[in-house]
């Protein structure tokens, strides 16, 4: 367990240095849709912070597909309720998104959507790599 925390720590440090460019993608789109207009420092320091976090936990938690132990399916359940909670929790207590029912149930749908469709992507990309490898490994 205490390799996994030190490659969950590795891990999120590594992505916790692009929480500041998140940053500034989400504050652009925030003014283009008129969302925001200007910020205090205060706002900018809790945004550059809190999405310096959420990429820590992002980039970290993916640490749950190394455990030899977790079947797939677990492991998946995992890393998705994870980063879903680290999103929405963040986006939430940025005001980045209203607390209201409706909202939370689009972000709530396109995370899910989302995730699929980049986990499907990763997975049917490896499968097409192994099987690359066992022909050729057939082959020679």
């Amino acid at each position: 367990m205490k390799k996994h925390m030190i490659d969950f720590c590795k891990r999120g440090l590594m992505t916790a240095c692009g929480g500041p460019v998140i940053l500034a993608v989400v504050y652009f789109a925030l003014g283009q849709a008129g969302v925001i207009q200007a910020l205090t420092p205060a706002e900018v320091c809790k945004g550059i912070l809190t999405v310096s976090l959420m990429a820590f936990i992002a980039g970290g938690i993916s640490v749950v597909y190394q455990m030899d132990r977790l079947p797939l399916t677990g492991a998946i359940l995992i890393h998705g309720g994870i980063l879903y909670l680290d999103y929405i929790l963040i986006y939430l207590w940025n005001g980045w998104l209203k607390r209201d029912l409706t909202p939370v149930l689009i972000f709530t749908l396109i995370f899910a959507v989302g995730y699929a469709l980049i986990w499907l992507m990763i997975y049917f990309s490896t499968r097409n790599n192994i099987e690359k490898l066992n022909k050729q490994l057939r082959e020679s």
